[in-house]
Formats: structure tokens, C-alpha cells, sequence
């Protein structure tokens, strides 16, 4: 009689919820579409749950979380049927019998909401409360619930009962920003949801059906008196003895609240940017963007891009990164360590052999989304520009020997007369002496037996974004460029002394979906820059820089070491790059908005950050 008188009055209220639709003016058209738009609505195509996306270092371990809310998901075969039993025992204990919605539930809450001026009591089974949760919201009204019995009927169509049961144990709501089961164990326990015991189980399952009343930091006495409550219900539906059930009262809950992880935040926003770019690469919007004929087109590319990268970030990726956190605290704490007052500085470390981001630090104190000026500040490069567009490609281009001569005086092309640091006029002197110290007098004169098409021709290959035509001139021999360079990108050049071959250095591997499988990487795609012969002797005359030239108060004791400094006009950028038989680091030193600097050069504070990382 109850499920008789349950059915007819939730029949009633669809009949009635049908004639309003039917009466209201242009609705009638809507209701024949009904349940077309329905089948649609909740297609598992159109299932989407914004999960975590995890960073994770070299070692594989996570050390920054993307998105909210915070999501991890956990499929069906890994949820114990303990937590399965408790939740349906205490949420819905007709879930394997209706069809998606429980009649004599309905009932009772239609009779008791009668009784108050508004609804208290909404009788929902799981798979109304999924519908909720994946496309309704939680307003309210008569309106709203009956839609819901629609949509729950829908879904139990188009789902089978484990599967909504492991899609609803995924969305629901555990307190304190936490979603899902696995998420909760991880939270309050710091074990995954397979790890928990019985009594954790049923302590955890107590906290959805008032996430407020029942919150475990706020009131663990009220969430500890309604999991007690639930393993009397298991008991009184037979899944649970009652000697079982009082051994598990007795275990004693220890939380273990875990905070969230948000390592290395310089580092997390780069990756971030790159996971973008590589989206960009992958899936053409790069190519759009270059092939955009207006700005409006460009701005509508770009909003298409970010939609995408939200998309993936929402889906729960694992991003493998070549963080390595030793080297990521010495490079802020070299920064940090030097920086005085308003200075900033920025520096990147890669490794030889892989050719990986594996450090970057954005600026002093740096707060994650704050401006990163490791690949966000665009700077002057000074005389670290020398050995990648005037030595290398001279060398290259005349065979030229390092001991080969060379006049190092102040030289003028034009009305162009750059003078050596301090007024120097050194006279005549080998290349690697010209580097070591360098000289601007020399620079210009080998540019120009180079020719400045070839000078940049040879530093194409490298990913120099604001490079520009106007850039070509004499001044770019020691440093003078329009919008100048970033100090990843001076850093990455850098790599193409290891072994004369130049790729691209990123910092992200590899990105996983939530099945574990690769959607994203990198292509690997070195090109040969310098020969072998020019590429020794860059890395004898780096080297000469780093023990008897401007680098030797930066140099370390290694297998191999080189060093290249840079000073721009009116000390407004200290620059040093260098590397050694493992490691490559960039480190730059300035402010935001360029000022004189000459009162600290003598602290060498660029020299002393590139030292403590790399010893």
C-alpha cells in the first residue's frame, strides 16, 4: 500500500508539472522535446567531473595540485564493498531495487513538507542525488525536484547500478572543499580509500548526508555518534554482526588531515604555461595563431586555447615533470640568499644529458601566478649574446683557431662606436683572451667578417620569441636588442655547447589522463648547430671565462666548467651562464623597471647565486 500510494502521488505531480508546461504560453514545444533533450542531457558522453590535475617530480612524487575542486577519482573495482554496503545502507537502502527514484520515500517527504512553508525533506535516492550533483544543483524547489525524478530515471536507463553507484561516491560532497571517497581517505586519513579499515569506512561514509553538521574537524563527537549509528544500520539490514560492529565502534578514529600540496611554486606556474604551449603544439592552435590574419582572430584563438588547457587541467591529468626538488630549493635559495631589497633575479638549470628543465626560480620571494621573470622577463642580454651570434659563427664560418689574433680596441662602424668595459684599449689579442675578458672592440669586428645575416642565421634555431628583424645590427654583437631575451631562453641556447646539438628543454615529460594513458609529450627533435670542432673550442674559450676571466668569481671545481658574464648599459641587467659536465644554469639579476646598478657590481650577486647553485 505505501509504494502503491507513493507511485500515484509522484504520478500526480508529474501530471500536474506536465499541464503547468502545457498551459504557460510557447511551452508546449518544449515538453515535445523533452525527452529528447533528456537523453541527451545525461549521455555518459556529457559526463564530465572536474577532478586534480597532479605535478610530479623526477622521483614521481606529487609536489603541486591543479584545479578545484579538489577531485581524485576512484574507479568501481577499487571501492571496498564494506563502503559500498554503509552507503547505500544509510543513503538509499532500496538503490538495487527502483528505478531511480523510491516511491514511499517521495511519500513521506511530500507529507512531511506539507506540515512547513517550505522543503525539508527531499526523499532522495543516490541516483537522485547524483542527478543533482552532475546537472541540477542544489536549489530547492518543487520544480527543481521534479525534474530531478526525470533525470534520475534517465540516468538509471543509461547507467547500470554500479555505475552509478561509482560515479556517485566520486561527486559527493565531504566537507572542508573535499569531493569524492578516495579524496576524503586521502584528506582526513593521508591513505588511499583501499588502505582504510572498517571503522575509518563508516567514520567517513557518516559526513555526506549533512557535510556541515557532520564535519570531522569541526565536530568529531557528531560524526563519531552517526558512524556508530551506521553500523547499527548494517547490522539491522544483516551486512554486519553485531559483534563486528561493536569491535568497530571501539576503534579509535585518529585523523590525519592532510594540507595541500603546493611545492615549488616558480617551477608549478611554468609548467602550467607549458602544458599549454604543448596543447597548442598538439592540437594546431599554434599554427592558428600564426596563420591568424587579425588581432581579433588571434584573441579569438587564444580564448578557444584556454578553454581547451582548462579542459585538460579539469580532467585530472598526471604531469611528469623533471623537477628535481634538490636543485629547485638551491636555486631559490641562491636567489634569495643575494637578492637585497627591491632587486629581482630569476635562474634556470637544465640537465646536460636530458636536456630538462629540472630548476627555475621566478624571482625573489616569489608567490605562485605572481609575474615569473624566468621566462616572462624579457632583458637585454649584454655580452652573454657573444658566444652563441659573434664566436661561435665566426669560428665556424673561417675555422679560426682560439689562439687565432684579433684587434681588441675601441672599433666603429659608422657612427656606431661601442667602448670595452672601463675604457680599456687592449691592443691585439687571441679569441679566447677576447671572450675571456670580453672585449666589445672584437665582438663588432668578428660581426662583421661574419656579416650580421649570418651572425643570425646561426642562432635561428633556437627559440628566441622576440627576436625581430629590427634587431639586426651592429649593437646585437654585444647585446643590444629590441625586447632582448628571457633567461630560460639564453639558458636553453646555452645546451648547444654541451655537444654542438641544440633541442628544445622543457619540463614537462609526459602528461597521463586519468587512465593512464599518454596524451601529451614532447618531440625530440635535436638539430646539429655547431660542428663538433667550433663546439670544443666554445667550451675551451667558456672555460678560459670561467678560471682567468669575468667569470672566475662564479667558478666551481668541476670535471669541466664555463662561464660567460654580462653587463648591460648603465648596469642595468647582470647576467651569468654557464655549465659544467652535468648541468647548465642561466642566472639574471635586475629590476623590474631598469635602474643602475653599479654600486653592487662589485658584490657580484649574479656571480654568487650561479656558484651556490652549481658547487
Amino acid at each position: 500500500m505505501r509504494v502503491f500510494a507513493g507511485y500515484v502521488t509522484v504520478i500526480g505531480l508529474m501530471l500536474i508539472f506536465f499541464s503547468t508546461l502545457f498551459f504557460a504560453t510557447g511551452e508546449w514545444k518544449k515538453v515535445q522535446s523533452f525527452q529528447h533533450e533528456l537523453e541527451h542531457a545525461v549521455s555518459t558522453d556529457t559526463i564530465d567531473l572536474n577532478r586534480t590535475s597532479l605535478l610530479l617530480d623526477q622521483n614521481g612524487k606529487v609536489f603541486s595540485e591543479v584545479n578545484r575542486p579538489y577531485r581524485l577519482y576512484v574507479p568501481d573495482e577499487q571501492i571496498p564493498p564494506f563502503l559500498k554496503d554503509i552507503l547505500v545502507a544509510s543513503e538509499d537502502q532500496h538503490f538495487y531495487e527502483h528505478v531511480g527514484f523510491d516511491a514511499g520515500a517521495i511519500l513521506r517527504a511530500v507529507v512531511k513538507n506539507l506540515v512547513f512553508t517550505h522543503i525539508q525533506q527531499g526523499g532522495s535516492t543516490i541516483t537522485q542525488q547524483l542527478a543533482r550533483n552532475l546537472y541540477l544543483g542544489q536549489e530547492k524547489t518543487y520544480n527543481r525536484k521534479l525534474t530531478e525524478l526525470f533525470y534520475a530515471h534517465e540516468i538509471e536507463q543509461s547507467l547500470s547500478k554500479d555505475e552509478i553507484l561509482e560515479l556517485y561516491m566520486n561527486v559527493i560532497y565531504f566537507s572542508n572543499g573535499v569531493y569524492g571517497i578516495e579524496t576524503a581517505s586521502q584528506y582526513y586519513f593521508q591513505k588511499s580509500v583501499t588502505e582504510l579499515n572498517q571503522a575509518e569506512m563508516a567514520f567517513l561514509a557518516s559526513i555526506p548526508n549533512n557535510p556541515g553538521k557532520y564535519d570531522p574537524l569541526e565536530h568529531f563527537d557528531q560524526t563519531k555518534i552517526r558512524q556508530e549509528r551506521l553500523l547499527d544500520i548494517l547490522v539491522s539490514t544483516g551486512k554486519l554482526s553485531s559483534d563486528d560492529a561493536e569491535k568497530w565502534k571501539k576503534v579509535p578514529i585518529s585523523l590525519n588531515v592532510r594540507k595541500r600540496t603546493d611545492l615549488y611554486p616558480d617551477y608549478a606556474f611554468y609548467v602550467e604555461n607549458e602544458l599549454k604551449e604543448l596543447i597548442a603544439r598538439n592540437e594546431g592552435f599554434k599554427v592558428e595563431m600564426e596563420n591568424a590574419s587579425s588581432q581579433e582572430e588571434k584573441n579569438r584563438i587564444a580564448e578557444k586555447l584556454e578553454e581547451r588547457f582548462q579542459e585538460v587541467i579539469s580532467s585530472g591529468v598526471r604531469i611528469q615533470t623533471a623537477l628535481d626538488p634538490i636543485l629547485q630549493q638551491k636555486n631559490v635559495h641562491a636567489l634569495n640568499a643575494q637578492l637585497q631589497k627591491e632587486l629581482q633575479g630569476a635562474t634556470v638549470t637544465i640537465d646536460n644529458k636530458t636536456r630538462s628543465i629540472v630548476a627555475l626560480s621566478g624571482g625573489r620571494n616569489y608567490k605562485k601566478y605572481n609575474f615569473n621573470h624566468a621566462f616572462q622577463a624579457f632583458r637585454q642580454p649584454g655580452s652573454v649574446i657573444k658566444p652563441l651570434l659573434v664566436y661561435a659563427p665566426y669560428i665556424e664560418k673561417f675555422k679560426a683557431g682560439i689562439y687565432d689574433k684579433v684587434n681588441a680596441n675601441q672599433y666603429c662602424i659608422g657612427d656606431y662606436c661601442p667602448i670595452n668595459y672601463g675604457g680599456v684599449q687592449p691592443g691585439t689579442v687571441t679569441l679566447n683572451q677576447a671572450l675571456a675578458q670580453s672585449y666589445n672592440g672584437s665582438a663588432v669586428r668578428l660581426m662583421e667578417k661574419v656579416g650580421i645575416e649570418g651572425a643570425f642565421q646561426s642562432i635561428s634555431p633556437f627559440s628566441f620569441e622576440r627576436v625581430i628583424s629590427d634587431d639586426k645590427t651592429y649593437a646585437s654583437s654585444i647585446g643590444g636588442f629590441t625586447y632582448g631575451m628571457s633567461p630560460l631562453e639564453l639558458t636553453d641556447a646555452y645546451t648547444s655547447f654541451i655537444d654542438g646539438s641544440y633541442q628544445e628543454s622543457h619540463a614537462i615529460i609526459h602528461v597521463k589522463d586519468s587512465q593512464g594513458k599518454v596524451i601529451y609529450q614532447w618531440k625530440k627533435e635535436p638539430k646539429k648547430v655547431w660542428s663538433s670542432d667550433t663546439t670544443s673550442k666554445l667550451r675551451k674559450m667558456l672555460h678560459e671565462g670561467a678560471t682567468t676571466g669575468t667569470g672566475r668569481a662564479a667558478y666551481v671545481s668541476k670535471p669541466y666548467v664555463g662561464i660567460k658574464t654580462g653587463t648591460t648599459n648603465n648596469y642595468h641587467d647582470y647576467w651569468v651562464i654557464g655549465l659544467t659536465d652535468t648541468l647548465t644554469t642561466g642566472v639574471w639579476v635586475g629590476h623590474d623597471i631598469p635602474r643602475d646598478m653599479s654600486a653592487i657590481e662589485r658584490q657580484r650577486p649574479s656571480h654568487k647565486i650561479w656558484k651556490e647553485i652549481m658547487e
